[in-house]
């Protein structure tokens, strides 16, 4: 299944998702809760969405998808995820240093890899944290977060591919996950190009 947003002459950034994964319409619930509502309480149980929708908007985020997978070396219960690709600009160096740079800033890393995708060079990283006390989750919520740096051609931005989820004893299951969506990573167009000429009829 191929998304919309994938044919649009704005998109500069394709990728492939395994089965499992649904895409959230973050930016409409982002909207929703912008419009004033006769009953607020309506939407007191959709505060913690609405401001998970807010962090993801601010750290540029384009696109939203929950995972659910069954547990086939478990109970064979279902496991939740949460996949988001992000673009953010960062000042010019070649591409290879800005991988580098980007996984030197994280803070107790668990697991680094440099990789050499099709897309180019990028980088991994894996840590473990809680879940945001400002989502209203209620209680601590450990994660196992996994991020993808693939810096853009342009060398001016640079595409973040996270994988989080809180079911920490897979974190190597959702590492490997992972690195197969990054190595779909494409900056050019999968489509091909339509044709400006317009046959004439005799």
């Amino acid at each position: 299944m191929i998304d919309e947003s994938a044919r649009s002459e704005d998109a500069d950034i394709w990728f492939a998702l395994p089965p499992g994964f649904v895409p959230l319409p973050f930016r409409e619930l982002a909207a929703a809760g912008r419009e004033p509502v006769q009953d607020p309480g309506r939407f007191a149980d959709v505060g913690p969405v609405l401001r998970l929708v807010r962090l993801l908007l601010e750290a540029g985020t384009v696109h939203c998808c929950l995972g659910l997978h069954a547990d086939d070396e478990g109970d064979d219960g279902p496991l939740l995820s949460l996949f988001t690709l992000a673009l953010r600009r960062t000042q010019w160096a070649p591409r290879s240093v800005l991988a580098a740079r980007a996984v030197a800033g994280a803070e107790r890393p668990e697991h680094i890899e440099t990789l050499d995708l099709p897309a180019g060079p990028a980088s991994l990283v894996q840590t473990r944290l809680t879940a945001p006390p400002d989502l209203g989750l209620g209680v601590p919520s450990e994660l196992v977060q996994l991020t993808v740096y693939v810096p853009c051609p342009d060398g001016e931005r640079i595409a973040i591919l996270s994988l989080s989820t809180t079911t920490v004893r897979r974190a190597k299951h959702y590492r490997a996950l992972l690195l197969d969506i990054a190595g779909t990573v494409s900056f050019e167009s999968p489509f091909p190009e339509k044709s400006d000429d317009i046959s004439e009829k005799e």
